[in-house]
């Protein structure tokens, strides 16, 4: 029961965080190792089908990441494709709608800063 507890607190502390508090970690991540804040963005837009302009209104409105994927004009069918573990859940296991997007653009940027080619991490064949 305790566990139970404790996830549904870990659930509603990561609804309630703030996408403009996330969204320069993700940025930082890919810099370090060589990527570019376009393609944070590339990958951000591909996953929610937000405009570039949408995602700086949600940072600088304080939308939570709850708020920032309900509120997603059109998630990604390809989204479903990314597997992998993350903070030791595997992606595709997690049942919570919201935190398995949450917890999928997490896994897309983790490919991203291994150095992974744009056209994988957003589930393209190459033409």
């Amino acid at each position: 029961m305790e566990d139970t507890a404790k996830s549904d607190r870990s659930r509603v502390r990561m609804y309630r965080m703030p996408f403009g508090t996330v969204y320069p970690l993700y940025v930082q991540k890919a810099e370090r190792k060589g990527r570019t804040r376009a393609e944070v963005d590339e990958i951000i837009r591909w996953l929610t089908g937000y405009s570039q302009a949408d995602i700086e209104r949600c940072i600088q409105e304080g939308t939570t990441l709850e708020g920032f994927f309900r509120a997603a004009p059109c998630i990604n069918p390809g989204a479903s494709l990314v597997t992998g573990a993350i903070c030791g859940i595997r992606v595709e296991t997690i049942e919570d709608p919201i935190i398995r997007l949450i917890r999928t653009l997490d896994r897309l940027i983790d490919e991203l800063a291994r150095g992974r080619p744009m056209e994988k991490i957003l589930r393209q064949r190459p033409s």
